[in-house]
């Protein structure tokens, strides 16, 4: 009897401790799934502070996982092969237009760069904006892409620098910046040029004079187009600087030094019209 009894105790004790670990496998679950989520494997990405995706799906510049595929990776990234309005784009057939120039106010200087792997990312410190249109954006970040993503009338550039600005809504405008070969270095970039040696996967503080960044003349070619990396959402307003800014051929074996051959090849211009403000103010 007693022998009989200890072996019912111990049947449902074991049916306790299965139900037990039977709880926490499908909590621990729940969290893996939260988590992955939540995470992002594009920390670049012109979106929110860099065009981030939801998912933790890697993707490249080349090879099976490069630009002419990124449409079959996820559902999330279908814009990139379906979309109608992608960027970049070559920069030609422009309409002239009399258009008020972008209004910066770059004003705190402190950022912290990052090398997400994709690239050389300077995320902003809060308080500075660009205003377009009565519409004030908030400066995110700044990052590169070499050879430059978009091309004039066919040419590349050295170099493409966008700074990415994103409202509370959600609407993001990107102003990009061609990088040219000067003959002189160029002090206002230097920090950020120090910065190329950011290890992947660090972060470190850096102090930049982010209107010195700027080419001087504020006129700029407008379109409507996209992130230029996965999710490749499109809706996205782009200034594209007419003047470029010119770098030192040190400054910019630097940035070809960190990365290079990390530019989305050129996207169809398809039904858009590109505007280029012919202003002087």
């Amino acid at each position: 009897m007693y022998k009989h009894r200890m072996n019912e105790k111990e049947s449902r004790e074991n049916h306790l401790n299965l139900a037990t670990r039977a709880a926490v496998l499908a909590s621990a679950g729940a969290l893996i799934l939260g988590l992955a989520a939540c995470g992002s494997d594009n920390d670049v990405d012109e979106a929110s502070g860099g065009e981030t995706s939801t998912t933790l799906l890697h993707w490249t510049y080349e090879g099976e996982e490069g630009p002419e595929n990124w449409g079959e990776l996820a559902p999330e990234y279908a814009a990139c092969a379906d979309g109608s309005a992608q960027t970049p784009i070559d920069i030609t057939g422009v309409v002239d237009a009399d258009l008020t120039d972008p209004e910066f106010s770059y004003d705190v200087k402190s950022a912290t760069v990052i090398n997400n792997g994709h690239t050389i990312q300077a995320n902003a410190a809060e308080g500075n904006t660009v205003t377009v249109d009565g519409v004030i954006y908030p400066l995110k970040q700044i990052h590169f892409h070499a050879p430059s993503e978009h091309t004039i009338n066919g040419e590349a550039a050295a170099a493409e620098v966008h700074f990415v600005h994103k409202t509370d809504d959600g609407v993001i405008t990107v102003v990009g910046v061609m990088i040219t070969d000067g003959a002189e270095p160029n002090a206002a970039w230097q920090p950020y040029v120090d910065a190329m040696g950011t290890a992947e996967g660090s972060e470190a503080p850096v102090e930049v004079d982010w209107a010195s960044l700027l080419p001087s003349a504020h006129t700029t070619y407008r379109y409507s187009g996209s992130l230029t990396t996965p999710p490749c959402t499109e809706g996205v307003n782009w200034f594209l600087m007419t003047e470029p800014v010119t770098l030192s051929a040190d400054q910019i074996a630097a940035l070809t030094g960190a990365y290079e051959g990390n530019n989305r090849p050129i996207q169809p211009l398809n039904d858009r019209e590109i505007e280029m403000d012919t202003s002087a103010g």
